[in-house]
């Protein structure tokens, strides 16, 4: 059977750069074969490839491990084989037979077998942490799991769906971070009361990938050690340090002076500031990162109909993405990025504070309310949660900000304990379903369902047509037919959801001239050290 999914999603998604190096104060310069990035690494909670759900590791461990299948930084068009050299596919589509690339050798020396990739899939359903509802969705739980996804030999691994979905689904979904195989032998010598490594994994590596975690100290450091072995061979780059700095003007002083090679947030004031320095560098990466707004639909006003269209209508879309979004976000609506395959690029809304205060009249709260907004610390979500407020106030809801870092932010979110949220999202993988299952689906609304993968269900929203909906469309063989089927789903999303989708990124990146090959891709996860040289 022909893979027709290749490729389909990420085309324009390509983007190669220079980039990053390090210095001390009496040096000019970071060592030659050392980057070191400015970056605010506050999200980073866990290293576990099989709880990984946050930006920053989510970058972290696309350097750290290799996954099933992959996109490569040679070629983000394509997705290829990554710890599997091939696969066959079944007549019926269910079961897919993978071949495991022969010479891999995990970071401990151990090879890369069968046994290996077959463990890692099954650890992600077994532990059930927040993304394994990537696997989940294909009918895997820790009860079938073990027969489902096998080891054939000591090289080929069987893996079966039990639901009713496209391959070529699988093998995007496999590209996921929770596609990475980890080493079992090296994992299980850590395991305590049966957590399969977790507590251990969670801030150590153990995978094949071009860099080893040397050290994590929270809210303070990540650095990176080269793995010579790598299948590709050892990258330039022998160590890549992550320096936690929250501060984007501190950012940009250290790149300014070499105490950074790159500097990862920097403002658009702050690039322009820099366009007169000739030391420094500034790539555009677009990127398939959403800012969105989404209301509790178990609240008793915000889950109104008509209130969350007022607040649609509330948002200042051109004058935040004029000033102080400039260069860095544009303008977009649907819950699928532009410049992917099946993305609405329709932006039906703006702001109209006339027809939000009659739409809020219309759900009987006309006299306005009082209501918290939650968001992140870091720039630019205080600007964007301010500038809600400002408008909000003058259809009479009054609002209190309250500003977290991620590790905060996310465990009140994903436990339903939010009002207004100003939050971010990108795709778990390259394929639509990706997008679709995290705003459309929620087969499942009680609390103890805890499907907190899903945004619709964080949101309490739960709509059996539009469920259906995203089940068909991830079902689809014909590929006119399926992107016609998302299409439609992000419209009923995009008028009749909890969600106010406002923008999308493009990340801007200083970093010194000296820095080349730095390549950054549509999705979080898609950045790549081992590509870069000084």
């Amino acid at each position: 059977m022909n893979m027709t999914f290749k490729g389909t999603a990420l085309a324009a998604a390509l983007a190669v750069a220079s980039a990053l190096p390090m210095a001390s104060p009496a040096s000019a310069g970071t060592p030659k074969d050392m980057l070191i990035m400015a970056k605010n690494i506050d999200d980073l909670i866990t290293l576990d490839p099989a709880e990984v759900f946050e930006f920053t590791g989510g970058e972290v461990i696309a350097n750290v491990y290799d996954r099933v299948m992959m996109f490569e930084p040679e070629n983000l068009s394509q997705l290829v084989g990554g710890v599997a050299e091939s696969h066959t596919i079944s007549d019926d589509g269910k079961t897919i037979v993978f071949t495991v690339r022969g010479g891999q050798t995990f970071h401990s020396g151990n090879a890369v077998t069968a046994a290996d990739m077959a463990f890692s899939l099954r650890r992600v359903v077994k532990l059930k942490k927040t993304p394994s509802f990537i696997f989940t969705q294909f009918g895997w739980n820790k009860d079938n799991v073990d027969g489902l996804i096998k080891p054939l030999d000591a090289m080929r691994v069987s893996v079966t769906m039990a639901a009713d979905f496209s391959p070529g689904l699988l093998l995007n979904a496999l590209s996921a971070g929770v596609g990475s195989v980890v080493d079992m032998k090296e994992v299980l010598k850590h395991e305590k009361d049966g957590d399969l490594g977790y507590g251990w994994l969670k801030n150590h590596s153990a995978g094949s990938g071009p860099y080893s975690l040397q050290t994590w100290k929270a809210n303070e450091i990540v650095s990176l050690q080269a793995h010579a072995g790598y299948r590709h061979g050892a990258p330039a780059m022998k160590r890549v340090v992550l320096r936690h700095v929250p501060e984007n003007s501190a950012q940009r002083l250290m790149v300014e002076k070499g105490d950074a090679d790159m500097a990862r947030d920097l403002s658009p004031d702050q690039i322009r500031g820099l366009s007169g320095n000739r030391q420094i560098s500034v790539g555009d990466y677009p990127k398939a990162a959403l800012i969105y707004m989404a209301t509790n639909n178990a609240h008793p006003i915000l889950g109104k109909d008509k209130v969350r269209q007022a607040i649609r209508y509330v948002v200042d879309y051109k004058g935040m993405a004029n000033s102080f979004l400039a260069g860095q976000y544009k303008i977009h609506q649907a819950f699928w990025p532009s410049g992917l395959w099946g993305s609405l690029e329709e932006t039906p809304f703006k702001m109209d504070l006339a027809k939000a205060k009659a739409l809020l009249a219309e759900a009987g709260h006309g006299g306005g309310f009082s209501i918290v907004i939650d968001t992140l610390k870091k720039s630019p979500y205080p600007e964007i949660a301010q500038s809600v407020q400002a408008s909000l106030a003058k259809i009479g809801v009054k609002s209190q900000i309250i500003l977290s870092e991620g590790k905060t932010l996310w465990p009140k979110y994903r436990a339903r304990k939010h009002q207004l949220i100003v939050a971010q999202w990108s795709p778990d993988y390259v394929d639509p379903h990706s997008n679709a299952d995290a705003f459309a689906h929620n087969p499942d609304n009680r609390m103890e369902a805890k499907l907190t993968g899903k945004l619709a269900w964080r949101t309490s929203w739960e709509n059996s047509a539009i469920n259906a909906m995203t089940e068909g469309a991830a079902k689809e063989l014909d590929l006119v037919k399926r992107e016609k089927l998302y299409l439609d789903l992000q419209r009923k999303v995009q008028m009749d959801g909890p969600f106010t989708v406002m923008f999308q990124k493009s990340e801007q990146v200083a970093a010194r001239r000296n820095v080349k090959n730095f390549v950054s891709g549509a999705n979080f996860d898609l950045v790549f050290y081992r590509t870069i040289t000084k």
